[in-house]
């Protein structure tokens, strides 16, 4: 069965509350339209309620089942402000508060971290930062996890591929290369992906030296100490970590060379080159960035995504929160 069925089926029917900030981009409402007449989740979609009825109109799109969330004229919203100072613990004023909440990205992250939503879906118009900020100031990552990463998933017929980080982290520790690596391995488990993970350089088990090739050494031991129950190696090289024929000359005692389903790269700069060669000459469809790492589903869209990313974004992320 298809990965992308796979997923659906897991959540329709569940009820899972998904919040859109950016309700008037007709990209994300008309996935939001999709998403409820599918019964994949509940949209919850933030701004005017005048405003999005009137867009929508011009886009002839019914949305009558959609929820709408006014940040304006919210009945929760003084509770939300207690909150929020409270969770930024002595780093926001109440007015300074309520000033950021009326930002419908905050204060979306806020209805997810207040239980009042699931998860949330933001990227179309905002940049990566604006949808990262208040998932780091609220949500926050989990325990044991410094940061938060950003991993593609890559689709072709029945192939299913996993690369990360490819969108946050600009020049990782070996520490933070480690927890990469191991929340990039459970997120694998959650796409039925088979978790032997490479962790990727330019040398194969030391056969250039470098502090760079270090530091992937490093890693790979560190996610090793980690998350125990999943098979890494590194440094390896991508022919090395994919090309069986290549694994058993470079590193033939590897249980991870030349069968590798889950790459993770050693810096944003390869991560995003790397998966957009995949997509662009390889023919692979790239779904992401699938944000980890935090304790709640949080996702982020490409600025140059598609009604269809946004869809199948949004049903990755509910899958996320029945996780939870």
């Amino acid at each position: 069965m298809a990965l992308m069925k796979e997923l659906t089926d897991k959540v329709v029917g569940k009820g899972v509350r998904i919040v859109f900030p950016e309700s008037l981009d007709s990209r994300v409402l008309r996935a939001a339209t999709r998403l409820k007449a599918d019964d994949i989740c509940q949209p919850v979609m933030l701004g005017n309620r005048e405003a999005i009825e009137a867009f929508a109109e011009k886009q002839s799109l019914n949305i009558s089942g959609l929820t709408i969330v006014d940040p304006y004229d919210y009945d929760k919203y003084d509770e939300m402000v207690e909150k929020f100072v409270e969770r930024r613990n002595g780093k926001a004023t109440k007015e300074q508060a309520e000033e950021l909440l009326r930002d419908e990205t905050y204060f979306g992250t806020m209805l997810v971290y207040m239980n009042e939503a699931d998860g949330l879906v933001s990227g179309a118009i905002h940049s990566t930062g604006d949808t990262v900020r208040p998932a780091l100031q609220i949500i926050k990552t989990r325990p044991g996890v410094s940061r938060t990463s950003g991993v593609f998933l890559l689709l072709k017929g029945t192939e299913r591929y996993l690369m990360g980080d490819c969108a946050i982290n600009i020049n990782p520790t070996a520490q933070e290369l480690g927890e990469i690596a191991a929340e990039t391995a459970k997120t694998a488990e959650l796409f039925g992906i088979d978790t032997k993970v490479a962790l990727l350089s330019f040398s194969t088990k030391g056969s250039a030296k470098s502090p760079d090739v270090t530091k992937v050494a490093e890693a790979t031991k560190i996610a090793q100490q980690i998350a125990p129950q999943y098979d890494f190696d590194g440094d390896l090289q991508f022919d090395a970590a994919y090309v069986p024929a290549v694994a058993e000359l470079k590193a033939p005692d590897s249980k991870v060379a030349g069968q590798a389903k889950v790459f993770v790269f050693p810096e944003i700069q390869s991560g995003n080159i790397g998966y957009k060669i995949a997509q662009r000459l390889g023919g692979y469809e790239a779904i992401g960035p699938i944000l980890q790492g935090l304790n709640r589903p949080i996702s982020d869209l490409s600025r140059g995504s598609t009604e269809e990313d946004v869809y199948k974004v949004t049903i990755i992320t509910a899958n996320q929160a029945l996780m939870d």
